[in-house]
């Protein structure tokens, strides 16, 4: 599992949020996705690693522009983990 950090412009409001998800979720195939219209951050969970190219596609017709991405491996946080 990866966990990618997407530092977006232009996310102003709970609507841009649901519009950055909704063409990501579109477009990949992730696990999770939540995007903060405070931070201007999207983060997304998925099986596979996605670079800036895969990013960029998925929100090209958005009005949306991807600033900075990062991907880091993702363990899920459990009882039993520390």
């Amino acid at each position: 599992m990866f966990k990618t950090t997407i530092k977006i412009d232009g996310i102003m409001c709970s609507m841009c949020e649901a519009h950055v998800n909704d063409a990501i979720r579109k477009r990949l195939d992730v696990k999770k996705v939540r995007s903060s219209h405070k931070t201007g951050e999207t983060v997304v969970i998925s099986e596979k690693e996605f670079n800036r190219t895969l990013i960029e596609f998925a929100l090209k017709d958005s009005g949306y522009k991807v600033l900075d991405v990062k991907s880091e491996p993702y363990q899920k946080k459990g009882l039993f983990h520390r």
